[in-house]
């Protein structure tokens, strides 16, 4: 599989979003979808302290095993982890961290993400305090998530000489969700950083199984969470017609939902999540088409 750099970590283009491990499947279902993922090529894997209420930390730890030294580990501190845990204060992330690294049953995270911006906190602190873990060999890189343009130039302007900066970004953004391409997408360019987009099918309504008319499958994403938000007749009829469009250039809906986002030159991979192994599987042979400009545009006249 193909693979692209977040700062000097190298990713495949397609990672595993573990948000289901620990709340949607148990911790045989997480070892059956990490190692259908593994055996597909994908090397990044991305969760945080907060799935599952810490048990997705835990249970991609144990299934990863001895195997954890030959991918690429990330995780996320800062939304609420309980009524003690949560922010981005210098003396918070010390704990988090720790936290992590004990469910995670290693010795060092290659990704350390802010998992929300903490308005409470001066971003220069936040900072400070993730280039001491940094230098302490407990982190390899440093990133943000959910975050704006404005707060990423912000960061970067409070980054201290010669200390660590936040080498990603990761944010929603799908066909269905483009607000990154305003201003994020244009700052990551300029700045360097690589973006991570998450929620990549739209809540599963760009995996091809969902279509107007038909009953959305119990306990399916489709029908809880997100999804009531997501599955309107207006989106059902888009994905219907980007479905059409992608059936006629020889490929499937999830192909070209995972591949039109590995096309922006700023993505370094599209973490998709998983409830089984095909799933997996299936996501990481999605991001092979090379959409050309004449497809981007044609994809663009649906959007």
């Amino acid at each position: 599989m193909e693979k692209r750099n977040i700062g000097s970590l190298e990713v495949t283009v397609v990672g595993l979003g573990c948000n289901n491990f620990g709340w949607r499947i148990d911790a045989q279902g997480t070892a059956a979808v990490v190692d259908a993922a593994i055996e597909a090529g994908i090397n990044f894997f991305d969760t945080a302290d907060i799935y599952g209420g810490g048990k997705s930390e835990e249970f991609l730890g144990k299934a990863l095993g001895s195997r954890r030294k030959n991918i690429v580990l990330a995780t996320k501190f800062g939304m609420k982890f309980d009524e003690k845990r949560s922010g981005a204060k210098p003396a918070y992330i010390r704990q988090a961290v720790e936290d992590s690294l004990k469910r995670l049953g290693t010795d060092y995270i290659d990704l350390y993400q802010l998992h929300q911006a903490d308005p409470s906190t001066p971003i220069a602190h936040t900072l400070g305090a993730l280039d001491e873990l940094v230098k302490a060999g407990k982190v390899r890189e440093i990133g943000c998530s959910n975050f704006s343009a404005e707060q990423l130039h912000e960061a970067e302007a409070a980054v201290a000489a010669g200390n660590a900066r936040f080498v990603s970004v990761q944010n929603h953004y799908s066909l269905m969700h483009r607000e990154p391409e305003a201003e994020v997408l244009p700052e990551c360019s300029r700045a360097g950083i690589a973006f991570v987009p998450y929620f990549p099918l739209a809540n599963g309504l760009l995996s091809g199984k969902y279509h107007r008319g038909q009953p959305l499958p119990q306990g399916s994403r489709g029908a809880d969470g997100w999804g009531p938000k997501m599955f309107t007749e207006e989106h059902l009829a888009k994905a219907e017609a980007l479905a059409d469009y992608a059936k006629s250039k020889g490929h499937s809906l999830l192909e070209l939902a995972m591949s039109w986002l590995a096309s922006h030159p700023q993505v370094a991979s599209v973490i998709a999540g998983a409830k089984t192994g095909e799933q997996a599987k299936a996501n990481a042979q999605a991001a092979d088409w090379r959409l050309s400009t004449e497809e981007i545009a044609g994809v663009a006249g649906l959007l």
